[in-house]
């Protein structure tokens, strides 16, 4: 016991391994701010990115394919093949949908811009030589919106979840209508 008290007293009450210890705690420390940081940068990363997918195009971005029918003017169906491409540039979107039958084709292209829910922008089908405006209302994927051309009007229903879309158009001229189901 005494030598303990020679010992601390020859150092000033401290022990010779505290100053190394403390060095590597506080490497350790450093160590773990440094991860922490690390974590919470890659943590905001990834909530800047679901921010992203949960604006008014969330989860619609890329390109999609599936089928469904296309009701014409007398009343008949065909069975067609659909693909959808969207284009997602913050409140912009733009988009191609070409859907075929063995008698029947469209090819629809529209771009789009949302301001606080309300969709407004332009349209053309190219195999008619037609097109107009598009407004309606909307987000996170679905949405509600009125074709318009001279002489021409179709209601558009979107809707989106996960990798499945629907697509349901009704229309008052030769095309009445159409129901699409697409996919990843």
């Amino acid at each position: 016991m005494g030598l303990q008290r020679a010992y601390r007293a020859a150092v000033g009450g401290k022990h010779r391994g505290n100053d190394a210890s403390r060095a590597v705690d506080a490497l350790l420390v450093i160590r773990r701010l440094l991860i922490a940081a690390a974590v919470l940068f890659v943590t905001s990363l990834s909530s800047s990115v679901g921010y992203a997918q949960s604006g008014p195009y969330a989860g619609m971005a890329g390109n999609w394919a599936g089928s469904g029918t296309v009701t014409l003017d007398d009343g008949s169906k065909e069975r067609i093949r659909c693909r959808a491409s969207y284009a997602v540039a913050g409140a912009a979107m733009n988009m191609t949908l070409t859907c075929a039958s063995d008698a029947y084709k469209f090819n629809l292209q529209a771009s789009v811009v949302d301001q606080g829910g309300v969709v407004a922008g332009t349209w053309t089908e190219s195999s008619r030589n037609v097109g107009g405006s598009l407004q309606g209302r909307g987000g996170g994927g679905n949405f509600e919106v009125l074709a318009s051309a001279a002489g021409f009007n179709a209601n558009i229903l979107l809707r989106t979840v996960g990798t499945k879309q629907s697509v349901v158009m009704r229309a008052d001229s030769q095309f009445r209508g159409a129901n699409i189901s697409l996919s990843r």
